[in-house]
């Protein structure tokens, strides 16, 4: 029943998914509560402080939950509504022929990246089962496309990981969310310690890949979307530390670029149990 609901949903024009998402995103903003207390202080962080832009950024919220079972089941349709004007970015890291790991934090359209980038070869992405069952038939629909491998975060994901880096595909992941198995480190996201994960920063120096952010603009007036890339400059000391927050401030690069798209009502900040303390070196 919720596949069919979706699949009514993406025979919509893209503008109107838009008018309504933002509209629902708004007046959800409106009711107050613990989703809009997170959206001013996390964007507050970053600077982007009025009141105006946090309910910008509840309505790019409810944009990108609307667009998604569009994007999951008409890609074909949305893929010709993508454009981009720095795709020699990814030219330059497809001729070096070492694999590319993509990085595409809660920013824009996140879920049409990975099907712009399946023009340029097969790419294998990683995500989390949905914690409500009844979407899970709906993702196994939306993963279900050429080119597309999709793993779960976990071991054997990895081991798919490594297997395409070894066979010179690329690979994909979201590199902002919050490790719950204990595997990350402390490192400033926007001027704050955020619990980061250090599995992209591992794997980029094993395989020694070059690393590519990239995030969909969501473009006014369902006009479809800007693809943007941006290329990680290594640490002059490629340790794990120095490339999770070169990682962390390459995506601060990217969320600023338009920063009304970035999800600000993510936990990005929370603290999981099986984290350490975070170090001294953070207080104020």
């Amino acid at each position: 029943m919720f596949l069919f609901f979706l699949k009514i949903l993406a025979k919509l024009p893209l503008r109107w998914l838009h008018a309504i998402g933002r509209a629902v995103g708004i007046v959800v903003y409106l009711l107050p509560g613990r989703y809009r207390n997170r959206i001013r202080q996390n964007a507050a962080l970053a600077g982007y402080d009025t009141h105006a832009f946090a309910r910008q950024s509840a309505a790019e919220t409810g944009a990108m939950i609307m667009e998604t079972p569009k994007v999951w089941l008409e890609p074909q349709s949305c893929l010709a509504k993508c454009e981009s004007s720095d795709e020699e970015i990814v030219q330059a890291a497809l001729a070096e022929q070492r694999g590319i790991l993509y990085l595409t934090p809660h920013l824009g359209c996140f879920e049409i990246t990975a099907r712009a980038l399946i023009k340029h070869g097969p790419i294998t992405v990683m995500f989390r089962p949905p914690r409500q069952a009844f979407i899970e038939p709906a993702m196994r629909v939306a993963r279900n496309m050429p080119g597309l491998n999709a793993v779960p975060a976990s071991v054997r994901g990895i081991r798919e990981f490594l297997k395409a880096l070894r066979r010179n595909e690329a690979v994909g992941m979201l590199p902002d969310q919050v490790p719950s198995d204990g595997d990350g480190m402390w490192a400033p996201f926007f001027g704050k310690p955020a619990y980061t994960m250090t599995l992209a920063a591992k794997l980029a120096l094993q395989a020694n890949v070059p690393v590519v952010l990239t995030a969909g603009e969501r473009l006014p007036k369902g006009q479809g979307w800007r693809i943007h890339y941006l290329r990680l400059e290594r640490p002059a000391e490629p340790t794990v530390d120095n490339m999770v927050f070169a990682i962390n401030d390459a995506m601060e690069q990217l969320i600023r670029r338009f920063p009304s798209q970035y999800l600000w009502s993510y936990n990005r900040y929370k603290i999981p149990p099986e984290a350490p303390a975070i170090p001294p070196s953070f207080s104020a």
